[in-house]
């Protein structure tokens, strides 16, 4: 089932599809920041509103390619707590626009097998916002195609602060040593400590910028920018992007000679096992 406002994904998208797949590599999540909104509009002539209704057909775009392509995750920077700065007829509408797309968007979402979930501060969030975001949850929460991760009211910063809160707390009850403190112990405290950390970040819109997103989780994450304002935004450009990533050589550290003798290790145990089954 397609998404009823959405464009079809076209014959010459699903063969880009398919040919991306089959070089394998495929990034288990995705990260995006939504970035042209409204100097797409300012350029066309049109009230930066229009910009961001758009960006959601956009969003559906990505949505049923990451759905065709084998993503499992992924998380929009849909709405940061720098936002909250614009001007207040912006900051509205976007409320609304926000309200309206999960009316709208929440059956063919499920229909998918799309899970909702959000990480930000969502209690700074109008009322009525988080009643239909808690709605959309709850419905697709056994959800299991793709998960959608929309951050909202959301800081990198403050997702650490409150992380920081939570481990100090944990301290001072005696739940845990200081020995205990790590890398890992920090990221079972972000929000996003139920999925992996992003494969690939995408950026539209041509800045070179991070802009407060996921900035722990992105410390290895392979970064691509992408000139396209995200109105513009479509499946070709996401398999481009994919394609850059599986071109890439992911070391973390390590040198190439490394990685290489790792994967025929692990090639051979992959072998070997087949062999045995």
């Amino acid at each position: 089932m397609r998404f009823h406002l959405a464009k079809k994904l076209s014959k010459s998208d699903l063969l880009l599809i398919e040919e991306t797949k089959n070089n394998g590599n495929i990034p288990k999540h995705i990260a995006i920041i939504m970035d042209g909104n409204g100097r797409w509009a300012n350029a066309k002539g049109l009230p930066r509103a229009a910009g961001h209704r758009r960006g959601v057909e956009t969003v559906r775009t990505m949505v049923q390619s990451c759905i065709n392509l084998g993503v499992r995750y992924l998380t929009l920077y849909t709405f940061s707590t720098e936002n909250w700065n614009r001007p207040q007829q912006e900051v509205t509408m976007l409320m609304r626009l926000m309200v309206k797309s999960l009316k709208k968007e929440t059956d063919e979402l499920n229909a998918n097998n799309v899970k909702i979930t959000t990480i930000g501060d969502t209690e700074s969030l109008p009322d009525i916002v988080r009643k239909e975001l808690n709605a959309a949850m709850n419905k697709t929460k056994h959800n299991k195609k793709l998960v959608l991760n929309l951050a909202l009211s959301y800081s990198g910063r403050w997702e650490i602060v409150e992380a920081a809160k939570k481990i100090a707390l944990d301290f001072a009850k005696g739940k845990i040593s200081e020995n205990d403190i790590n890398d890992e112990y920090m990221s079972k405290n972000l929000t996003t400590a139920n999925m992996p950390d992003p494969d690939l970040m995408i950026r539209s819109g041509g800045e070179h910028r991070i802009s407060n997103f996921l900035i722990w989780q992105i410390a290895y994450s392979e970064l691509y920018v992408s000139k396209v304002l995200w109105p513009d935004f479509n499946c070709k450009n996401l398999v481009e992007a994919i394609q850059d990533y599986q071109n890439r050589e992911r070391r973390f550290g390590l040198i190439s000679e490394q990685i290489s003798k790792t994967h025929k290790v692990s090639q051979s145990k992959k072998k070997l096992t087949k062999q045995l089954t």
